[in-house]
């Protein structure tokens, strides 16, 4: 999918309107200040010693992995429910060092750089010159104040024959629906990345009870009950979060490698189509402030950083010759939905080659990358089902509209592509529903004898849709409906993934409540599939 000019007038249109109502640097000047460390060219600078209260309240992070680099985040937010975090308009030098011991007494980088008020004083340092597939451990200071440590690993050499990759699959934290329990079970797990696949943030208001945590009435402030839905408000969103107490205990443990879904901007939007129908020259304005918070609040580097309502977030990243990452956004370039409502029969629009899931160049870039490919495993963090998704084994059953099923004609030409370039080991990664499932990646879903061209992994959610069940309503149906299906559970929790040269190891965790905090976790079952001969069976 290509924009029209008239898409192009409307991007200009909303990227200037942003610049001028909160965007206080330029792009360009805001890009150089990340990539060399100096202030933007206006910014002056505050004494860190007027900082009174502990300004590091949303812990630490670090994310994008490389053999020979990460980012590491933080934000300065001594008031986390007021505009500008309780700080001045005004920058704030912060220091940070990286050490291979987490007494730093090995410090092997450090540094110095300014946490801007254009930014929300949240601070992004791409450290380079770091050993491969090496545990490290970081902290930051301003003033008086020091930050918890972080722990963070870099990637394996590329062309390495590394002999094993784990990482962990999360998606979904809706903060009213639940504790986030399993992330204070993964900070101990051991894994060297963890891949959120979307809806790190809801947009809806919390009210002051904390929706379903029930704290006592008036815990939380009036300023986070409302839809987030312009930059101050998602930023406020962010700031109630990040302070989650097992959110900072996952990131200060792990590097995080992220994508969004739609709640981070709002739910179910497409391209420039919000869900209320406003106009695209409207909504483009609330992308703008959507992307805008999220890059400020997520360990990414600059050239994910947006320009107005654009971001350029899918990337790729390799862990030696076992995996390649294609880290894919689903959402910013996507043709809107079919008409109708989510869950309806196929429509004759899922099959038109001129929609997309992933617009045009997305798509080039995914094939092109496999082409190229010299990885055992080819892996995708993206956010909604891939696998066909029937509700009934009947001619007139349903689908999902906003997942690949209302897509069938690009995921038609991402099977094809991965045929064609011959990926022999393709694992796609996959947010949103909610739910655990295990799918077999059939070349022809219509058809169960198909070649199986790889393998589908579905998380759960961290706490959207409250504790859920192991055996959901529509269980029996759904295996009856999809001869593809291996696996399915509506547990919260999380998923583990081992890749190893001969097979692929998941494992489904869950907790048995997130309505109550410190349930325990455990494996409610795990699939392996083999290297070259993919399928998922019990492992």
């Amino acid at each position: 999918m290509t924009h029209s000019p008239h898409d192009a007038e409307l991007r200009a249109a909303a990227r200037h309107f942003t610049r001028r109502r909160f965007l206080t640097v330029t792009s360009a000047a805001a890009a150089l200040a990340f990539a060399t460390n100096l202030p933007a060219a206006h910014a002056a600078e505050a004494d860190p010693a007027s900082i009174t209260t502990d300004p590091f309240t949303l812990g630490v992070a670090s994310g994008d992995p490389l053999p020979d680099s990460v980012v590491l985040w933080t934000r300065l937010a001594p008031v986390l429910f007021e505009p500008g975090n309780g700080l001045p308009a005004l920058a704030f030098p912060v220091s940070w060092e990286i050490a291979r011991d987490d007494r730093f007494g090995r410090v092997v980088r450090r540094g110095t750089t300014l946490a801007h008020p254009e930014f929300n004083h949240t601070v992004h340092v791409d450290v380079r010159g770091l050993d491969a597939d090496r545990e490290y451990f970081y902290r930051f200071r301003t003033g008086p104040w020091t930050s918890p440590a972080g722990r963070t690993r870099t990637a394996p050499p590329t062309g390495a024959d590394n002999s094993r990759v784990r990482f962990a699959v999360v998606s979904c934290q809706y903060y009213i629906q639940g504790y986030w329990t399993a992330y204070r079970h993964l900070a101990d797990d051991d894994v060297q990345a963890v891949f959120h696949c979307g809806d790190y943030l809801y947009e809806g208001p919390v009210n002051s009870a904390g929706g379903i945590r029930a704290y006592p009435a008036g815990t939380l402030p009036d300023a986070v009950n409302h839809e987030a839905d312009t930059l101050a408000r998602y930023r406020l969103h962010y700031a109630l979060y990040k302070s989650d107490p097992d959110l900072r205990a996952a990131h200060a443990a792990h590097p995080f490698v992220v994508t969004w879904d739609d709640h981070e901007t709002e739910n179910n939007y497409a391209d420039e189509h919000g869900e209320g129908g406003v106009p695209p020259e409207e909504f483009l304005v609330r992308r703008a402030a959507a992307y805008r918070a999220y890059w400020e609040n997520m360990p990414l580097r600059a050239p994910q950083q947006p320009d107005g309502p654009d971001m350029r977030l899918y990337r790729r990243m390799h862990f030696g010759r076992l995996a390649q990452f294609d880290v894919l956004d689903t959402r910013q370039y996507r043709s809107v939905q079919a008409p109708g409502e989510n869950w309806q029969p196929p429509h004759p629009a899922a099959f038109d080659p001129a929609r997309s899931m992933t617009g045009d160049a997305q798509e080039r870039w995914l094939i092109d990358g496999w082409r190229r490919s010299a990885a055992r495993w080819n892996v995708v963090p993206q956010q909604v089902v891939f696998s066909e998704r029937r509700d009934q084994p009947t001619p007139d059953y349903l689908c999902s509209h906003d997942s690949w099923d209302g897509y069938r004609a690009s995921r038609e030409r991402i099977l094809a592509g991965a045929e064609t370039a011959g990926v022999d080991n393709l694992v796609v990664l996959t947010g949103d529903v909610h739910v655990h499932y295990g799918f077999d990646i059939k070349r022809d879903f219509t058809d169960p004898a198909s070649r199986t061209l790889g393998v589908e992994l579905v998380g759960t959610s961290i706490s959207s849709g409250g504790n859920g069940s192991a055996r959901p309503a529509n269980y029996d149906r759904l295996f009856a409906s999809n001869a593809h299906l291996k696996y399915y559970n509506g547990q919260r929790g999380y998923l583990r993934v081992t890749l190893d040269p001969s097979h692929l190891r998941a494992d489904y965790l869950t907790v048995p409540q997130v309505t109550t905090p410190g349930a325990p976790i455990a494996v409610a079952a795990s699939y392996v599939s083999e290297a070259g001969h993919p399928g998922l069976v019990p492992g």
